[in-house]
């Protein structure tokens, strides 16, 4: 068996960082991060672009150096950092099955703090069909070949997505000799917003919203792709076909774990503190809600660490949890629990929202049938949402985000 620890931070990307920063600081004395890869950083270890860091550390930082600022300062704050460590099973208490180089170990502590991120939804999620050649990769999958081989698996790729991590794909193939044939987003109209939306057609990428890909062609590798636009099908000779965005929680812990799992985000369900509804388990960052920034994901996982060390020095909450319900076309709420009686600062001061669709109309939320605040927007797809979170938020027995469409 491993050695005991107060808190485990499971991921070792800015929100488990984050996380474990802040118990330390905090004065809990023994805290472990485990982290599956061979270093720290997350996502970010594969930027090759900034800006990262500006409000965590106080300059810019380029992807991989932003990695390896995060494991030098959870390291100097005394975290016991346990990287190529795999966590493949949570118990319903707080024991961890451990996979490491050595083989299999049982870990146990008082909190466990899950910070697993997000990941970009494969060829077989998105239901592309076609051939299955070579070259059909994510944009994490090329930013890794490139950071870490110095290989760019293509040269004239197509690619699917309009979200800010699209652009960053863009940028990843021009600043390493590759010109994208076009950048395609399935729905009518981009996910981004101006000036964002500019990008593509001002470094000479041709945008087209309202397309689909309805055939993969190619033998060995991507030869061409067919797309259907605007009522035609059109052939795009292309090497290769780079899909990003339509991010989803990296949550196998929590679905074999049996873990309450919110349905709109893919992720677990938790309370305004980050406590998941086992009051043993917290969770932050990525894994909640895909997809934030990296700074947005480590001052969330600070807050949550902090939650954390409150609930051990004061003993686990018993309440019971309320759930936060929400009318459609909103895709999710977090935190999508609330639990009376927590005490100091909450992990979330603000709810946070993601809509389905464009839609025009009134957001509203409401405590116990009386509405304490409303606002009418135009509100879009895959955009962050923030609803303030009233003081008396956490004494509600019933908690509704409501939506009245104009018609």
């Amino acid at each position: 068996m491993m050695d005991s620890a107060d808190v485990v931070v499971v991921g070792g990307g800015p929100a488990g960082v984050a996380a474990a920063l802040a118990l330390r600081r905090a004065g809990v004395a023994r805290v472990t991060l485990l982290e599956r890869e061979a270093s720290l950083g997350g996502a970010t270890r594969h930027c090759s672009h900034s800006p990262f860091g500006m409000r965590e550390f106080g300059r810019v930082y380029l992807g991989a150096a932003y990695g390896r600022r995060l494991d030098r300062a959870v390291r100097d704050a005394g975290v016991t950092v346990l990287t190529g460590h795999s966590v493949v099973s949570v118990g319903a208490g707080s024991t961890l099955t451990v996979a490491h180089p050595g083989g299999t170990d049982t870990l146990t502590c008082g909190r466990v703090v899950l910070a697993t991120g997000a990941r970009e939804m494969s060829r077989a999620a998105r239901l592309l069909p076609g051939d299955r050649p070579v070259g059909v990769l994510t944009t994490g999958a090329l930013q890794a070949f490139v950071a870490f081989q110095g290989l760019m698996p293509f040269r004239r790729p197509v690619i699917i997505g309009s979200e800010l991590v699209s652009l960053s794909a863009i940028l990843t193939c021009l600043t390493h000799g590759t010109r994208p044939v076009a950048l395609l987003e399935p729905r009518d109209h981009a996910l981004v917003r101006p000036p964002f939306t500019w990008f593509p057609r001002l470094v000479g990428v041709p945008f087209l919203t309202g397309a689909q890909v309805v055939d993969i062609i190619g033998t060995t590798r991507v030869e061409a792709v067919r797309v259907a636009h605007q009522g035609t099908e059109t052939t795009l000779e292309c090497d290769g076909l780079l899909l990003t965005g339509r991010f989803t929680p990296e949550a196998a812990l929590i679905w074999q774990g049996g873990l309450q799992v919110d349905r709109g985000s893919g992720g677990p369900a938790v309370d305004q503190d980050g406590r998941c509804a086992n009051p043993l388990h917290f969770a932050a960052g990525n894994l909640l809600r895909p997809v934030e920034t990296g700074g947005w994901a480590f001052r969330e996982g600070r807050a949550i660490g902090a939650a954390v060390a409150r609930d051990l020095a004061q003993g686990p909450s018993d309440a019971e949890p309320v759930a936060v319900t929400h009318d459609a076309p909103i895709k999710l709420v977090v935190p999508n629990l609330i639990r009376r009686g927590s005490a100091g600062a909450p992990g979330f001061d603000r709810f946070q929202l993601r809509f389905d669709r464009r839609a025009l109309g009134v957001l509203s939320l409401s405590l116990d049938g009386r509405r304490v605040w409303q606002r009418r927007g135009s509100w879009r797809p895959e955009t962050r949402v923030l609803v303030p979170m009233p003081a008396g938020v956490a004494e509600a027995g019933h908690v509704h985000v409501g939506f009245a469409e104009d018609a």
